[in-house]
């Protein structure tokens, strides 16, 4: 049996992830991104503080994409847009962990950091859909997210939740309870249409 996660808390799983996958890519493209050497000398505190601006960054990014609706995306381009958040978080990420001035500010690291970054999106997007169909392509239901199915489709989805029973009854009155209805053939009711068996 399938459990059905509410609305709200499958948005804020589907934000945690998406900033959450954001600043561990930031963080290990950032200590790559340092150079080989030693553990004590790799850039630990630049690297976390990249990390929680990307996680930020990202959740700005994912509430801009929830209030423009522009969620329920295929498989390709939702990918593609979570490529294009994670370069900007990571190069957004790099402006804010120190003070951006344009004229000193180090590009050709924030690039290497931000391509890392998006690279590891890729692959992680790649490795987090379901398997391919088997002509190769993309199942209609596969997402990026590694989030369970159910729990993507709803946060992601803006569909009404189907009626309930309630709504779709007849309106009260129509028939009270114990009281009989239009039957047909019975006598002042609907008659049988002709050659109709009866």
């Amino acid at each position: 049996m399938t459990q059905v996660v509410p609305k709200w808390r499958a948005v804020v799983l589907d934000f945690v992830e998406r900033a959450g996958w954001s600043a561990g890519q930031v963080f290990v493209a950032t200590l790559l991104a340092g150079g080989v050497g030693s553990v004590i000398d790799l850039p630990w505190k630049y690297s976390l503080t990249l990390a929680v601006s990307a996680f930020l960054s990202s959740v700005v990014l994912t509430a801009v994409q929830y209030l423009s609706k522009q969620t329920n995306l295929a498989f390709w381009p939702d990918l593609l847009t979570r490529l294009a958040k994670t370069f900007l978080a990571s190069l957004s990420g790099s402006m804010v962990a120190g003070v951006f001035d344009i004229t000193t500010f180090d590009w050709e690291s924030a690039f290497n950091v931000a391509f890392l970054a998006t690279g590891a999106s890729l692959a992680k997007g790649l490795l987090a859909r379901e398997p391919a169909a088997p002509n190769g392509q993309v199942p209609p239901g596969a997402s990026p997210s590694t989030l369970p199915t159910g729990t993507y489709r709803e946060a992601v989805d803006h569909a009404p939740p189907p009626p309930t029973i309630e709504a779709t009854g007849p309106p009260d009155g129509l028939v009270a309870d114990g009281q009989a209805g239009v039957v047909l053939g019975e006598p002042g009711g609907a008659r049988p249409a002709a050659g109709d068996p009866a």
